[in-house]
Parts: C-alpha cells; structure tokens; sequence
C-alpha cells in the first residue's frame, strides 16, 4: 500500500459459513473473493454458526440444545470481532433466523457503536415485515442503510415506510460452463436446485413432471436440494408414479457448476421469491429458463426474452412453457442466448463499486461519534 494511502476499512459479514448450504453464504464468498488483495477494504466473515469447541460440539446434534448452543458461542464471537470493525454488513433473512442471527448482530454492533448495513434477501419480506414488529422497529431504526438485491424487494420494504438500497446478486461467469443447448435431441434432463423448503414448492415441480412425462416419457428430472419437505417429496413422486426422478440432495457451491452443466434446461416453482441466485447460475450456463412468475423473477426473467413464466402453483401451465421450450428448440436457444448476454449486469465489477461507496459513507458518517464501549481504551 502507498504510504499515503488511507487505511484499508476493515467491514465484518456476519452470516451463514458455507456449512449452511444457501445463497447467503454463496454471496457472502463471492463477496470475500472480490474483496481479496483490495487496497480499500478488509473484509472477514463472522458466521452465524460457530462449533463449540469439543466436546460441546456433540451437543449439535441435539435439535432444540443446538440453538442454545449455538447462540452461547455466536454472542460473545459478535463481541470479539465486531469491536475490529470499520461497517458491519449483516446478512438477513426472515422469520425467527432473523431473531437468531441478524439481531444479535444489530444489537452488538450498535452496543458497541459500529454503523451497520443490513442485507435483506428473504422473498417472504412482505409476510415476514407485516407480522414482525421487531424487524420494522430494527429495520427502521436500528439499521444505518438496508440493502436489498431487487427493486421488487425496495419497493416492499418501501410500503413498510423503510428506505433500502439496491445492490444486485452476482454471479461467477467464470464458474459456469456455457454451452448451446439443443432441445430436439433425446433424452432431456431437467434440472431444479431449489431447496425442499414450502415457499420454492417443488412439489409443483413435481406435478408439472407428471404431466410432462405423461407426453415426453424420455425426459428426466434432477432435483438438487434437502430441506424438511424431502420424504413428502419423495412420496409424492411415487404416488404421481413418476420414472427418472433423481434426488441429488445437496450439493456443496464447488461442484454445483457441474449440475447445470449435465442439464438442459432449468425449471423452478416457487411461490415467493425475491432475487434467486440459482436463476442467475441457469443463465451463465446456458440453460433455457421456466419458473413461475412471483415476486421479483420477472425482473429478472422477461417473459418471451429472457425465459417463460407462469402463473404461481400451476402445474399443467409450467409443463406447457417446457413443453414450448421441447417443441420449439430455436426459440429456446434465442432465450438462452438473451439471458447469458444479461449476465453482465450481475458481474461483480458491477455490485463491487456500490458496495465501496456505501462502506465509505457508514464510515465517515461514524467518525465523529463516540461511543461508550470503545471510547476509553487504553493508550
């Protein structure tokens, strides 16, 4: 570094490691790697979810003792790395993970007067912020700068009365292998890597195959995934008496590119959604795109531009839109091609200069304020 050069501004994430299989923590990384060799900012993650040290950590298996545990070690881990912090950025999502991680996070950076950036992707915020008088209040004011990844989600934090910015998801290019597909060839594989959770509906999914093999009998699916809905799947499978349905279960971000790359289109169902990654993983690899169209995927999937959408929890018109895709294979490289083109705009050169501008502006803002826990610090 320069010797004139200000010093590097030191920003602690606080959210999920990697052992917590979402978009969090994918995001979280990719932000950590862009970070990486940065003359400007010093960024770390501060996880969520700390292991005891042994023996204690046998106490995780333990559904119910688990969180105590957890929430006994992530307390006083706030403390020790949020006092090294310039910005706190707090990754949050909704309903009691947003008690149990986020808040703790708020709380502790505010006891120890550290400007915090809250970054909120649950596509349930509507749900979550009409039900949640906590989240209002801290989002309103406990928070210095809410960040959302859409428009969709800053105009519903918008009818709650609270300000958000937007800094969009970003997606690895590089990790993702694009390749043409052809659609007229035979067999097809499917490919949905959402987790099996009630708010992504895969059984919709589900339902949709039934109808689709019931035409296209030399077609597959693979579902990446877990979540508490995994054996109501499976079941539902079976009663649908449906061939050729692969549970991958989950898979690790390191090899996730090699899912994508084995398929040929992408198909998800969910009935809310905000901004998800997964879709923007489908695009870098070329695969054509059907999902139903609720909360912010059309700003991000243009019907008949950048893929087709259907209405929510409608299984006979999403077995249509892959079906169309089957049908008119030219129609669906145009698609792919047009939302491979759109990656650009989620690349991180693109989220890396708004996310400099506001760690810069928290921490100006902060310098002039002194607080109690770390004002009188030993020479």
């Amino acid at each position: 570094m320069h010797p004139d050069s200000p010093p590097r501004l030191r920003v602690a994430i606080v959210v999920a490691s990697l052992r917590i299989l979402g978009g969090h923590a994918v995001q979280a990384n990719r932000l950590l790697n862009g970070w990486a060799g940065d003359r400007e900012i010093d960024a770390w993650i501060v996880p969520i979810d700390p292991i005891p040290a042994p023996p204690f950590d046998r106490l995780l298996r333990i559904k119910y003792v688990r969180t105590i545990v957890t929430q006994l070690c992530y307390w006083p881990l706030l403390i020790r790395e949020l006092r090294r912090a310039d910005v706190v950025h707090i990754f949050s999502a909704s309903y009691s993970s947003f008690l149990l991680a986020p808040l703790p996070a708020v709380i502790v950076s505010r006891l120890l007067g550290k400007p915090v950036l809250l970054n909120y992707h649950s596509g349930e915020a509507a749900d979550h912020l009409r039900r949640s008088w906590i989240a209002r209040t801290t989002l309103r004011r406990a928070v210095n700068v809410n960040v959302v990844p859409s428009a969709y989600l800053r105009d519903v934090f918008a009818g709650f009365g609270i300000d958000a910015a937007v800094v969009v998801n970003t997606v690895d290019r590089d990790a993702f292998a694009y390749r043409v597909r052809d659609l007229g060839k035979r067999p097809l594989t499917l490919l949905s890597t959402r987790n099996f959770e009630p708010n992504y509906n895969v059984a919709c999914t589900l339902r949709a195959f039934a109808r689709l093999q019931a035409r296209l009998p030399d077609v597959s699916l693979t579902l990446v995934g877990s979540g508490s809905q995994e054996a109501a799947l499976k079941d539902l499978a079976s009663a649908l008496g449906l061939r050729d349905v692969h549970f991958a279960g989950a898979v690790p971000p390191e090899r996730i590119a090699g899912c994508y790359a084995s398929a040929d289109a992408y198909v998800q169902t969910p009935v809310v959604d905000n901004m998800p990654l997964s879709i923007l993983e489908a695009f870098a690899s070329g695969l054509p795109v059907v999902s139903t169209a609720v909360g912010g995927v059309p700003a991000i999937v243009r019907h008949r531009v950048d893929g087709l959408l259907a209405p929510d929890n409608d299984p006979e018109q999403v077995a249509n839109r892959i079906i169309e895709l089957i049908e008119h294979p030219d129609v669906a490289r145009r698609l792919a091609a047009t939302a491979h083109a759109k990656c650009e705009q989620y690349e991180w050169r693109t989220a890396r200069e708004s996310w400099r501008a506001i760690y810069r502006t928290l921490a100006r803002s902060n310098k002039t304020t002194e607080h109690p826990l770390h004002a009188q610090e030993p020479a």
